[in-house]
């Protein structure tokens, strides 16, 4: 597939260092520590104060599983959730938080756990997140929500799961997506080859065209939301932009935001906060009123 006209390839001539430093996130925050942190404390209020349903199966594998947050209609949207760490950190567990605006807002919340590398490759993870995307959405009427208005969303390494879900290539036929909100995600896995990032993935070049929604063929247009934080990277900015290029080329309704104040981190704090610009624009898509 070739890329939006304005996707650039200048990150090859760069040092490594340079190359490094712009695909690391925590180079924009004094410390990662304070937002990892407030995941772990956020989630496990979340877990003991908010009903759900924890560890629930979509496969066969020990760490298959997912948490399900039921809204109070039983024909009510989902929002499934892929969280992110470079696909080597992280769970579930650490995205929980996401339910306490879900929930109020008569939405319904799915956190998915996979493997994480080096145990597994990128693509088997791409895989995985599709059986658990396909496996959720068959026990809509058991769990209680609409499979039409299912909605995926990722922060990061999550953004880009989730942007893999609604390709043509092995989209699963049981889940047809509504929509996706996806934050500071990585649209292109090649710029990461070279880099430490890649030790635990062990990219190889040539694949990671297959593995970049910025090169595959696109499914039906849906409506999505491409954002990313006022203080990030050039990369990952610029990453975020080809995307949404691509898919307004798609025919794709896309909304674009550059969330102010926001970091690669806190982002996902607001994803459906009503009170923010991000949120507004999230729960219109997900209400059904369309990108603004």
């Amino acid at each position: 597939m070739t890329k939006p006209p304005s996707a650039t390839e200048s990150w090859r001539h760069w040092p490594l260092e340079r190359l490094e430093r712009e695909y690391s996130p925590s180079s924009c925050v004094r410390s990662i520590t304070p937002f990892l942190e407030s995941y772990v404390a956020r989630s496990q209020l979340i877990a003991k104060t908010v009903p759900h349903r924890a560890n629930l199966k979509w496969g066969d594998g020990a760490n298959e599983v997912f948490d399900f947050f039921p809204a109070a209609s039983p024909n009510a949207p989902l929002l499934v959730f892929f969280h992110g760490g470079y696909w080597q950190e992280h769970s579930k567990n650490d995205v929980l938080f996401v339910a306490s605006d879900c929930v109020p807002n008569g939405i319904a919340y799915a956190a998915v756990e996979y493997t994480l590398a080096p145990h597994l490759t990128v693509g088997g993870i791409v895989k995985q997140c599709r059986q658990a995307l396909q496996a959720i959405a068959s026990r809509s009427g058991d769990l209680g929500f609409d499979a039409r208005r299912l909605f995926v969303a990722g922060s990061s390494a999550g953004a880009h799961l989730a942007a893999m879900m609604f390709l043509n290539v092995g989209q699963p036929a049981a889940a047809p997506i509504a929509g996706a909100i996806l934050l500071s995600g990585i649209y292109d896995l090649a710029p990461l080859v070279p880099t430490y990032i890649n030790q635990a993935l062990r990219l190889m070049e040539g694949e990671t065209t297959q593995l970049s929604p910025l090169y595959q063929q696109l499914g039906r247009p849906v409506p999505v939301i491409v954002a990313w934080g006022e203080n990030e990277t050039a990369e990952f900015k610029r990453q975020s932009q080809d995307f949404a290029l691509k898919l307004k080329g798609a025919k794709f309704p896309v909304t674009e935001l550059e969330v102010p104040g926001a970091n690669h981190f806190d982002i996902v704090f607001e994803i459906v906060d009503r009170t923010s610009r991000l949120g507004q624009l999230a729960l219109a898509l997900i209400e059904g009123q369309g990108s603004k």
